[in-house]
């Protein structure tokens, strides 16, 4: 891991450290060894029923999500869902200083405008950081998408399509305002992600970041 963290950081602004990828025992260890490099880091945690792969208990989960605020990354991706059923994680986070991504992810369908409006309006209550992304069945899904950008306010939004529909919604969103998009260093891993190479290709030098 840490010799791909370095990869990444040396071609990206930033990175994510996708922890729901290893092995749960493995983890602490993957901290520390990015602990240097945290303040440009994203940690994710993801559950299989939201797209990761983590499928331990979720209590395990609960516990290693606040281990990884401890160590102060850049953004700590949780999951709306998580946050709003759990308000002790979320007195906890606030607590800790945590600088929360709330992410939302529709795997299926991109839904209508309004409610990509108010889901929007349900993340920001949580934190000044949102993560929405949905899957793009034709052209105008990444347009409704990327409207979310209009009525962000001050809420630093990250939207975007999956899908080989959305795949220029993973460019054209930093044209709009989002601090950063998604980019891989190997194999995809979701769909119509682009390879950072690809990605900065079609970015100007000195541009938005890329995770």
């Amino acid at each position: 891991m840490a010799s791909s963290l370095r990869r990444a950081l040396a071609r990206s602004e930033y990175a994510e450290l996708r922890l729901d990828h290893l092995r749960a025992a493995d983890v602490p260890a993957a901290l520390d060894l990015a602990s240097p490099h945290m303040g440009r880091c994203v940690c994710t945690l993801r559950p299989r029923g939201e797209g990761g792969r983590f499928d331990g208990p979720e209590a395990e989960r609960i516990s290693t999500l606040k281990l990884a605020a401890e160590y102060s990354p850049m953004l700590l991706d949780v999951e709306l869902r998580t946050l709003a059923r759990r308000p002790a994680l979320r007195a906890y986070l606030r607590r800790a200083g945590a600088r929360v991504l709330v992410s939302w992810h529709d795997f299926a369908s991109t839904p209508p405008a309004g409610a990509l409006r108010s889901r929007l309006a349900a993340m920001s209550r949580h934190s000044g950081h949102a993560k929405i992304v949905t899957t793009a069945r034709s052209a105008a899904d990444p347009a409704r998408v990327l409207s979310l950008y209009a009525s962000a306010g001050s809420t630093r939004l990250v939207a975007f399509c999956m899908g080989e529909a959305g795949r220029a919604s993973r460019v054209l969103c930093l044209a709009l305002g989002s601090p950063f998009t998604y980019a891989s260093l190997g194999a995809p891993v979701a769909p119509g992600q682009m390879g950072i190479g690809e990605l900065r290709r079609l970015l100007p030098p000195r541009g938005p970041g890329t995770l």
